[in-house]
């Protein structure tokens, strides 16, 4: 197998510009070098990813929406701000993929497939059908649960594409949630759009050149995007055909890096988000002098950079800022990518993947967003949030 670097191994999920979690300048992890010498061993069995802990079956729905009140950031000539959303939900009975109507939703299209390996030593057909194809325990369009249940909106880290939180998504939808992935126009490694088209990573290219300087053009785009989508889910005339299972009065909203960055800056300037989740991503914007109006939040992150005190001090400063319920986990062996599939997908092809298991890092990330959605969008008392757990020896409380 190749020996590669993290940031080489990073890249694959990030198009090369994942941002690091260390610094509030970040700059863009290197590209892998591509080389013609001996590639990891890839099994030939269908990629699967960790089975949902729920009880609930999930559905999957997958909407287009281009808010055209807006200009692009990335490309202002674009007709609009376009975004695609991947909806998972609690379905109906029966409570197995395997017996339920409808065909298994996909994780990708080949063509993001494609994209989100290019460059990588498994960067051939047979692997980009393994991930477009592998397993995401949920059925295309199938009927909702009963009931009306939680909307949890879910942003990707900068660079990455909506369905490298499938896992955690999944998961939720299983426990009784509606969760909404959203790709940002123009700024994954890959997203198609109908019409047979693919938007890639314009801002990559833009954030580059600037050095990481302007981190609140994604956040505030961001922001932005998740306001029409929440307009679009909840709105009087909702897109989404299973719309009504969804209890607007309910709603939160969890990222990975820039996307959890997101989540602060989506709730500083929209109150229907009851409580929000940033999984290692740096802070760009200050927060009002209210805080979130006393609105929960859940800083979950990296040991090595994300305790009090450490490399990323927009932690210490947003920390200080929030005036509601407020819990500051780190995890000790996670990476900067432990917190969305990237563990899962690297393992799979012989990949280094950070020194926490594929299979605890997801354990760890599902367990501790859904405990805190439980308990501050459902009002169930969540000991999990309360200190050290044995059965998560890996997470550190901290109280600064």
């Amino acid at each position: 197998m190749n020996k590669l670097t993290r940031a080489a191994a990073a890249a694959l999920l990030a198009c090369a510009v994942a941002l690091p979690a260390a610094a509030t300048t970040a700059t863009a992890a290197p590209a892998p070098p591509r080389t013609t010498t001996t590639t990891p061993d890839r099994p030939a069995e269908r990629m699967r990813l960790p089975a949902p802990t729920g009880r609930y079956g999930v559905g999957s729905s997958v909407l287009h929406l281009v808010d055209r009140s807006r200009t692009d950031p990335w490309v202002p000539e674009a007709d609009g701000r376009e975004l695609m959303v991947t909806l998972h939900y609690p379905a109906a009975r029966p409570t197995t993929v395997r017996h339920m109507p409808g065909r298994p939703a996909p994780y990708a299209t080949q063509e993001e497939a494609r994209l989100l390996l290019k460059g990588m030593p498994v960067e051939d057909p047979a692997s980009v059908r393994q991930v477009a194809r592998a397993r995401t325990h949920s059925a295309v369009d199938v009927r909702p649960a009963p009931g009306r249940h939680p909307l949890v909106v879910l942003s990707p880290g900068f660079g990455m594409p909506r369905f490298t939180l499938t896992s955690l998504a999944v998961d939720l939808a299983s426990r009784g949630y509606v969760v909404a992935s959203l790709d940002h126009a123009y700024e994954s490694s890959g997203t198609s759009v109908p019409g047979g088209r693919t938007l890639t990573c314009v801002a990559c290219t833009v954030m580059e050149e600037n050095d990481w300087t302007k981190g609140h053009l994604v956040t505030g785009a961001r922001a932005a995007d998740t306001r029409f989508v929440l307009d679009r889910l909840t709105g009087p005339r909702p897109t989404w055909r299973y719309a009504s299972s969804i209890d607007r009065t309910r709603i939160g909203m969890a990222g990975h890096s820039i996307g959890g960055a997101s989540a602060v800056s989506a709730m500083a300037t929209d109150p229907r988000i009851d409580a929000g989740v940033n999984m290692d991503g740096t802070f760009w914007d200050t927060l009002p002098a209210d805080g979130l109006g006393g609105r929960p939040f859940l800083l979950l992150g990296t040991d090595e950079f994300h305790r009090p005190g450490g490399g990323d001090t927009s932690w210490d400063t947003t920390w200080a800022a929030l005036s509601g319920e407020k819990h500051w986990l780190t995890v000790d062996g996670a990476d900067h990518l432990g917190f969305s599939d990237a563990p899962v997908l690297l393992s799979h092809f012989g990949l280094p993947s950070g020194d926490l298991s594929a299979g605890r890092a997801v354990a760890v990330t599902r367990a501790y967003v859904a405990a805190f959605f439980d308990e501050h969008l459902r009002g169930r008392d969540q000991p999990l949030l309360d200190g050290p757990d044995p059965t998560h020896p890996e997470v550190r409380f901290h109280r600064p």
